[in-house]
C-alpha cells in the first residue's frame, strides 16, 4: 500500500500537482510553509494596494508631468505573476495622462540569460508585450555611471532605465541566501546593473546567512545595504513587492517608497514563509517550484537528514533546466562565470549524505556539473525508481520529511 502526496510543479508550464507515492509504512512529516494555502488576492485588492502606497503619494500624482516611464520586472526565475499586477500600474499611468508611447518595460535579469517572446508573455501577458516595447537588460553593454556607494561600489545602471525620469519595479519578496529576502533594491543591483557593479556588490563581506536565514533590509547586511544605496543613486521611485503562496499566487502586495515598502514586505514574509525544519530523518525530499530553475537552493534542508547518514532527494522538475547565469554557473568543464570562480567552482555534496538524488523528468546532464563528481550523486527520471532505491536502503521503517516549497521556505 502507498500514500500519495501532491506537491506543486511547472510554474510556467501549466502549473499542476506532482503526485508522490510513498510506502504507507514510512513515517512522513510534511513541512509546509505557514502560508502555503493562503488565497490569492482579488483584482480589487491588488488595485487598492497599488492605489494606496506606503510612504509616498499615489503613483498617479508622482508620475504626473514626467516625460518617460520605465517599469522593471523580474524574470521566470522568480514566481512573480506580473501580468496580474501590471494592469493596475497602467491604470495609474492613464489617470496621470501618461500616453503609451512614453512607457516601456525592462527585464531586470541581472546576470541571467535574456527572455524571449514566449517568456515575456508568460511574465507580462500577451496584451502588454504587443502594446509596449519590452527590453532585456545587458550587464555587459550600455550602462551609465550614477555614483559610488559608501562601501565603494561604483554603480553603473542600464542607460535606457536612467534615461527615464520615473522608475517602477515589480518583484517578489521571498527568502534569499545572500540578503535574507529578495525584492526591493535587488531590482537595481543586480537587476539592471553592469557586471562591474554586480561583482563589486557581491564581493562585499556578508555574514553567512544560508538559504532562508534571517536578514534582508537590515543594517548589518552590507550586501543589501549597498544595493539600497545603489537604488537610491539610480532614483527608483516606486517599489511593488508581492508575497506568494505555494502556487505562486499573489497573496499580499506592498507598494510605495523603496525602504518602507521592502521593510513592510519583509515583515509579512517572515511569518508567511516560515517553515518547520525536520531533524534526524532517514530521508528528506525537497521539492522546488517557485524557483525551480534555481533548484540547487533546495540543499538548504539537507540538514534534516540525520548526521549518521541518509538520503536526500531534490525534485528539480524544471523543463527549462537551470537558469542561464553568466556569472554564477559553469561555462564548460573547467571554466565558469566570475561568481562561480569566486565561490570555488563546483559545489561539494554535504558529507553526511549517503546519497544525493536529483529527480527530474527533464534531465540536463550539464546541470549536474553544478556539483562535484561523486558516486553519491544520482540523477533519476522516474519517481518509482527513486522510491525503489530508497526502500532498498531503508526498508519499511523510514522516517521521512517532505518539503513542498523548499525554494521559498524560511526558517527564522
Amino acid at each position: 500500500m502507498t500514500t500519495t502526496l501532491e506537491v506543486p510543479q511547472l510554474p510556467w508550464h501549466g502549473a499542476r500537482p506532482l503526485e508522490l507515492s510513498l510506502p504507507d509504512e514510512w513515517q512522513v512529516d510534511v513541512c509546509n510553509m505557514a502560508g502555503y494555502d493562503r488565497p490569492a488576492m482579488t483584482d480589487d485588492q491588488i488595485r487598492a494596494a497599488i492605489a494606496t502606497p506606503i510612504g509616498t503619494p499615489p503613483i498617479r500624482e508622482l508620475v504626473r508631468g514626467k516625460k518617460e516611464v520605465v517599469i522593471l520586472f523580474d524574470d521566470l526565475a522568480r514566481p512573480t505573476r506580473a501580468a496580474k499586477i501590471v494592469p493596475f500600474v497602467l491604470e495609474e499611468m492613464a489617470l496621470a495622462g501618461i500616453p503609451d508611447d512614453r512607457i516601456r518595460f525592462m527585464a531586470a535579469i541581472g546576470g541571467h540569460g535574456p527572455m524571449n517572446r514566449v517568456d515575456l508573455v508568460k511574465k507580462l501577458g500577451e496584451a502588454v508585450v504587443s502594446r509596449f516595447p519590452v527590453y532585456n537588460h545587458n550587464i555587459y553593454e550600455n550602462c551609465t555611471y550614477v555614483g559610488t556607494t559608501s562601501r565603494g561600489t561604483e554603480v553603473s545602471v542600464n542607460a535606457e532605465v536612467m534615461h527615464c525620469d520615473f522608475k517602477i519595479a515589480i518583484n517578489v519578496t521571498c527568502p534569499h541566501h545572500r540578503v535574507g529576502f529578495s525584492g526591493g533594491a535587488k531590482m537595481i543591483v543586480p537587476g539592471v546593473a553592469s557586471i562591474g557593479t554586480i561583482i563589486a556588490n557581491h564581493s562585499l563581506e556578508t555574514r553567512a546567512l544560508g538559504f532562508g536565514a534571517d536578514g534582508g533590509a537590515t543594517s548589518d547586511n552590507p550586501t543589501y545595504s549597498d544595493m539600497e544605496e545603489a537604488a537610491t543613486l539610480a532614483k527608483l521611485d516606486v517599489a511593488i513587492e508581492c508575497i506568494v503562496n505555494q502556487w505562486g499566487d499573489t497573496v499580499a502586495l506592498f507598494a510605495g517608497a523603496l525602504k518602507p515598502t521592502h521593510e513592510a514586505s519583509v515583515r509579512e514574509a517572515r511569518s508567511h514563509y516560515v517553515t518547520p525544519r525536520a531533524e534526524d530523518k532517514d530521508i528528506a525530499v525537497a521539492n522546488t517550484y517557485a524557483k525551480a530553475d534555481e533548484w540547487p537552493s533546495a540543499l538548504q534542508v539537507a540538514g534534516s537528514v540525520k548526521d549518521s547518514g541518509g538520503d536526500f532527494v531534490l525534485i528539480a522538475n524544471a523543463p527549462d533546466g537551470l537558469v542561464v547565469h553568466y556569472l554564477a554557473l559553469a561555462w564548460g568543464t573547467t571554466i565558469g562565470g566570475r561568481l562561480w570562480r569566486m565561490g570555488g567552482g563546483r559545489r561539494a555534496i554535504p558529507e553526511h549524505l549517503d546519497r544525493f538524488i536529483v529527480y527530474s523528468e527533464y534531465p540536463v546532464a550539464a546541470d549536474m556539473l553544478f556539483f562535484d563528481d561523486s558516486p553519491r550523486l544520482a540523477l533519476m527520471t522516474r519517481w518509482d525508481d527513486v522510491v525503489e532505491a530508497l526502500q532498498e536502503a531503508h526498508g519499511d521503517g523510514a522516517a521521512v520529511a517532505v518539503y513542498p516549497s523548499t525554494d521559498i521556505a524560511y526558517f527564522g
